[in-house]
């Protein structure tokens, strides 16, 4: 048998070495915490930049001309004579269609001999009021018919000149509807002439946005069916207030500025309207934000003594355009070329101090360059 201070003494031995094994492991850990702390986290940087930022809105419109109008007659008629040809530009108040006046043109004869007649009753009343030798109502009759027939007169010579059919403003006349010996009135087509010394383009602005335009706001237009590496520059001049119930968007209007004959009337377009620009702003990649339970934050790379350690900079967010994003620090200044992790900030395992090996950011990742 085996005496009790034996087996004691197996015991102890035994614990011995399982305590001194769990320090070795205890001290191997140790040891890997330190190695990891000495290691470098390579990260790809870029530096803060201040740079005008432009907040755009990209939407689809229509191209239509500075005027159009619709000719008709105001008065009912044969047509005599048609004076432009289609297609052609005409000029303002030029003749383009000639309605028969020759019924007109009797009743105006036959008006101005009652006229004639007219003022010369009024002339012997006149003087003969001033002899007492007529009464007053002789001299009020001869002056009522008097004013009547030129009143008369007058209205047939208006309709007399409505017979021109004229241009009312220059511009290009389309196709015409008509032919000479065709009976016009006032719901006859003629034809459409449209002034294209300038372009408007008209769009729908969703609601969210309608605050940020106004007349003046500037814009681009590029039609798919003008092949052009120099966008149409242009600018609203016109907001609709009332918000369309059914689309929940208004209706703006904006003129072109110098449009190449290329671009027609008509045509669909693509449209870039500037909403907002920031002058100056601070910014970095959107890859460059963190959003943590503390907030939003930047990584800055900072120097201590010979390494480059990670700070963590809390940042309000401003105006995001192509792949830029507008902060201001929320304590503090961060100066204008400092760096800061430009990728993978919610990807690694960076926390306040550690220590970075920063390289540029790949060019295939660089934005607003």
């Amino acid at each position: 048998m085996r005496s009790p201070h034996r087996r004691s003494f197996i015991v102890l031995v035994a614990g011995a070495v399982a305590l001194g094994s769990t320090g070795c492991a205890r001290n191997e850990q140790n040891a890997d915490r330190v190695a990891a702390g000495q290691q470098r986290q390579a990260v790809e940087v870029v530096p803060v930049q201040r740079r005008d930022l432009v907040e755009t809105l990209n939407l689809v419109g229509s191209l239509a001309p500075n005027e159009s109008a619709q000719i008709r007659a105001e008065i009912a008629g044969q047509v005599r004579a048609i004076s432009f040809n289609e297609g052609e530009r005409v000029e303002k108040d030029q003749v383009l269609l000639k309605i028969d006046d020759s019924e007109l043109r009797a009743q105006l004869a036959q008006a101005e001999a009652r006229f004639q007649l007219a003022e010369l009753n009024l002339q012997r009343a006149e003087k003969l009021r001033q002899t007492l030798t007529n009464t007053q109502a002789d001299y009020d009759r001869a002056s009522s018919e008097y004013s009547t027939i030129k009143a008369e007169l007058a209205l047939l010579r208006v309709r007399l000149d409505k017979t021109e059919v004229k241009a009312p403003f220059a511009g290009v006349a389309a196709a015409r509807s008509i032919s000479p010996g065709d009976y016009v009135n006032a719901a006859s087509n003629i034809t459409t002439i449209n002034d294209l010394s300038r372009l408007k383009i008209e769009f729908q602005v969703p609601e969210r946005y309608q605050s940020k335009v106004r007349p003046g706001t500037k814009l681009t237009v590029q039609a798919k069916a003008f092949a052009s590496d120099q966008p149409v520059q242009g600018e609203v001049y016109f907001v609709n207030a009332v918000i369309d119930r059914d689309t929940r968007s208004c209706e703006v209007k904006g003129y072109l500025d110098n449009p190449p004959p290329a671009l027609k009337a008509g045509m669909f377009a693509n449209i870039e309207l500037v909403l907002e620009v920031h002058r100056g702003a601070l910014t970095v990649p959107e890859g460059s934000i963190l959003m943590s339970q503390q907030g939003t934050q930047v990584i800055a790379v900072r120097e201590q003594g010979a390494d480059k350690v990670a700070e963590f900079i809390p940042v309000n967010l401003g105006l995001r355009a192509r792949g830029l994003v507008e902060i201001n620090p929320v304590k503090g200044e961060l100066p204008e070329n400092q760096l800061v992790v430009a990728s993978g900030v919610g990807g690694l395992v960076l926390y306040p101090g550690a220590k970075l090996d920063p390289q540029p950011l790949r060019s295939e990742f660089r934005v607003g360059e």
